[in-house]
C-alpha cells in the first residue's frame, strides 16, 4: 500500500462534493411549486429555524412543524419528507475518486458537514457513504456547525491528527478558508477534473 508522506487524513464535505446539496434553495423552490406553498414564507421560516435543526437541537418533524405544518395542509408530513429525501443525488465520480484514494493510500476519511440528523443519516446510508468513511463529524452529532471553527477542532481530536496532516475538501470557499486558518490544508472543490488534479499535487494519484 502506498502512503502519502504528509497527508494522513481527508476531511470531506458531503453536499456539493460527494452528493448533491439536499435541502437547498432549489429544492425548496421545487417543494413550494409541488405542494403549492408560499415560497417567501417558506424561505423566511426556513432561515429562522434551519440552523437549529442542523445543530441537532430539533427533529425533522419539529423543523417541518415550524416551516410547513404550522397550519393544515392537504398533504402529509410523510409525503413531504419523501420529497425532501428524493432531492439528493450522488456524484458518482467523486465517490469513486475518494474510494480509490482510500484503497491505494490508506488514508483516514472523515466527514465534516452541516446537516440535520434525519437528512444526514438518510443521505449517508442511501448512497453508501458509511462504507468508506471512518468518522462522521456532522453538525447534528457534535452541535457545532460550519463556519464555527470548533467543528474542525473536534474533527482533529476525533481523528487524532495534527492540522498539517489533514486535507479538507469543500465546495464553499469560506469554509475552506476557516479550516486553513486552523492550519489545515484546504482544497475548494469546483469540478471533478480540477479536484483530481489538485489531489495529485498532494501525492494522491489515481487512474
Amino acid at each position: 500500500m502506498q502512503q502519502n508522506s504528509k497527508i494522513t487524513t481527508l476531511f470531506l464535505d458531503i453536499g456539493g462534493v460527494l452528493l448533491s446539496n439536499g435541502w437547498d434553495r432549489a429544492a425548496r423552490r421545487e417543494a413550494a411549486a409541488t405542494f403549492s406553498l408560499d415560497l417567501p414564507e417558506l424561505e423566511e421560516r426556513h432561515h429562522l429555524t434551519f440552523d437549529t435543526y442542523e445543530e441537532g437541537k430539533l427533529t425533522l418533524d419539529e423543523y417541518l412543524k415550524r416551516t410547513v405544518f404550522y397550519e393544515p395542509r392537504p398533504f402529509s408530513e410523510d409525503e413531504f419528507k419523501s420529497f425532501m429525501y428524493s432531492r439528493t443525488t450522488p456524484i458518482p465520480e467523486m465517490i469513486e475518486l475518494v474510494c480509490k484514494i482510500k484503497e491505494k493510500y490508506g488514508v483516514k476519511i472523515a466527514i465534516v458537514n452541516n446537516e440535520g440528523r434525519e437528512l444526514n443519516e438518510y443521505r449517508i446510508r442511501q448512497f453508501g457513504i458509511n462504507k468508506f468513511v471512518d468518522f462522521f463529524i456532522s453538525s447534528c452529532f457534535v452541535h457545532f456547525r460550519k463556519p464555527d471553527a470548533d467543528i474542525w477542532k473536534i474533527a482533529l481530536d476525533i481523528a487524532l491528527v495534527k492540522p498539517e496532516e489533514v486535507l479538507y475538501v469543500d465546495d464553499r470557499a469560506m469554509f475552506v478558508s476557516v479550516a486553513e486558518g486552523l492550519g489545515i490544508n484546504g482544497l475548494q472543490h469546483v469540478t471533478y477534473a480540477a479536484t483530481k488534479e489538485n489531489l495529485a499535487k498532494y501525492g494522491f494519484v489515481v487512474e
